[in-house]
């Protein structure tokens, strides 16, 4: 059986490519038994382990079997619908996610969520800071999986409405969620969430709920640049 692999991230820099191909695999292989083959043929990738496997734009476990000709994506560790929507109040109330190569505005952020049905507007601007793990940190460099990213965005947008809003008005929200990618100089923002509800209660909870799922689900890679070297956010020592 032949398989084509996708790297990203750490994972691509230590391949030295962005993909090969997985000849001679065995029939009836799943995603483990895939990454146990690298392993043992390639060897300068490292442990998979902790490795996640992707299929189209949907992460599958570990035991999903592999069929000819399958494209597997390998997702290392993440450290956490482009473009503007023409009926964008409708979009906000689903949730609007958006990836950005130039810097973000957070107060044009909060502009697009505000409305006069919301009482409240909660901003999070997560912004590159010059120390991390004792060491001088000189740029960040982020990097996505774009359609997996809007996927797995769209599942936190649904999540986060179930939980705080649960189909009451009084709970609406509208959301946004803009994230960098490529160099992001120290002291720029990395990322903006806002948010804007009747009640601020709503909003607070929504905002600190989609920044943790962010960081925890979608597939968005830091390496921090420091004078003497890089270093993959997420990955194992």
């Amino acid at each position: 059986m032949r398989l084509t692999v996708r790297f990203f991230a750490s994972l691509r820099e230590r391949a030295g490519r962005e993909s090969l191909v997985l000849e001679n695999v065995p029939a009836g292989s799943d995603v483990a038994a895939a990454k146990s083959l690298l392993e043992a043929r390639h060897p300068e990738l490292g442990p998979l382990q902790a490795v996640r496997g992707v299929l189209g734009t949907s992460y599958v476990p570990d035991a999903t079997r592999l069929s000819e000709g399958d494209e597997l994506a390998l997702l290392p560790p993440v450290s956490g619908g482009s473009g503007r929507v023409r009926d964008e109040d409708q979009a906000l109330a689903r949730g609007v996610f958006e990836l950005s190569s130039v810097p973000l505005d957070p107060g044009a952020a909060q502009r697009r969520v505000e409305h006069n049905s919301c009482g409240a507007a909660v901003v999070f601007t997560g912004n590159a800071r010059d120390r991390n793990r004792e060491r001088q940190v000189v740029r960040l460099e982020y990097e996505a999986f774009p359609a997996m990213a809007e996927s797995e965005m769209a599942h936190v947008f649904e999540d986060c409405r179930s939980r705080i809003a649960g189909g009451d008005p009084r709970h609406a929200l509208r959301m946004l969620v803009l994230h960098r990618t490529g160099t992001v100089a120290v002291g720029e923002p990395a990322v903006v969430v806002a948010v804007a509800s009747p009640h601020r209660d709503a909003a607070f909870q929504a905002a600190r709920f989609l920044i943790d799922e962010l960081k925890a689900r979608v597939p968005l890679w830091k390496r921090e640049v420091y004078a003497d070297g890089h270093r993959w956010i997420g990955e194992r020592p």
